[in-house]
């Protein structure tokens, strides 16, 4: 398959490495947490919600309920069969964060996770935010999840790594998130493997190998970090006309 979106720029993880991605995907947040945040900000049973940059779809059938429809949309054309094979309930559509396959205010929740939105300043990420505002009803949410840069043994990972500079500095988002009306919000969660083989296949996706295998050598035994999110919230709010 083809991409046919002018701007899409592939995922070097999950993109490259669809079926580590999965097991990754597996270990994050086994204790429910961020979940359970992500749900308290914003509830979706019987509502209407996207999941913007699905990927494979990992996600989608977790977001189903008794009432309310999921779609997922994904850029990468190559990951949309598996996203498509995640529930004959969900719907699944190419596009991306600027080119929303879907009708003005026809949505009630956007979660966006690790997808688009790493502002900076040669990235500006207005574009997506305003796309999201389009499709959200009044009183919708946009939840972007992020990493949190500075808490937890992933952060120090991160730290350590010059791939994460593409994912912005965590001042500069900050400030941008708030310039934009967003609020933040902190989760402590964790990444739990069923072998020390499967924690050291992902961290060599998601890191240089250097970095992951000096991170190995010194947990050799290790099958679980410590792993902190960012939550950051835009709620369209009604018009005095609404």
């Amino acid at each position: 398959m083809t991409n046919e979106l002018s701007d899409f720029v592939q995922a070097p993880n999950q993109g490259l490495h669809p079926e580590v991605y999965e097991i990754e995907n597996n270990a994050m947040d086994r204790s429910g947490a961020l979940f359970a945040r992500l749900e308290d900000l914003a509830p979706w049973d019987g509502k209407d919600l996207l999941d913007l940059g699905c990927g494979t779809g990992y996600w989608l059938p977790k977001y189903l309920s008794d009432s309310g429809t999921v779609i997922g949309v994904e850029p990468d054309a190559n990951l949309l069969q598996a996203a498509r094979a995640r529930s004959a309930h969900i719907q699944v559509h190419q596009g991306s964060a600027e080119h929303l396959p879907c009708a003005d205010e026809s949505l009630d929740v956007i979660h966006a996770r690790f997808a688009y939105f790493f502002p900076s300043p040669k990235n500006d990420c207005s574009a997506g935010v305003a796309e999201a505002l389009r499709v959200l009803r009044p009183g919708g949410s946009l939840l972007v999840i992020d990493n949190d840069q500075q808490h937890g043994e992933f952060a120090s990972l991160l730290q350590s790594s010059p791939w994460a500079a593409a994912q912005g500095e965590s001042n500069f988002t900050n400030a941008w998130w708030e310039d934009h009306g967003a609020t933040r919000h902190e989760v402590m969660s964790s990444w739990k493997f069923d072998s020390v083989q499967d924690l050291a296949s992902v961290l060599h996706i998601e890191f240089p190998t250097q970095l992951a295998n000096e991170w190995i050598a010194r947990h050799p035994h290790a099958t679980q970090l410590s792993y902190g999110y960012v939550i950051y919230q835009i709620r369209k709010e009604a018009t005095d006309a609404q």
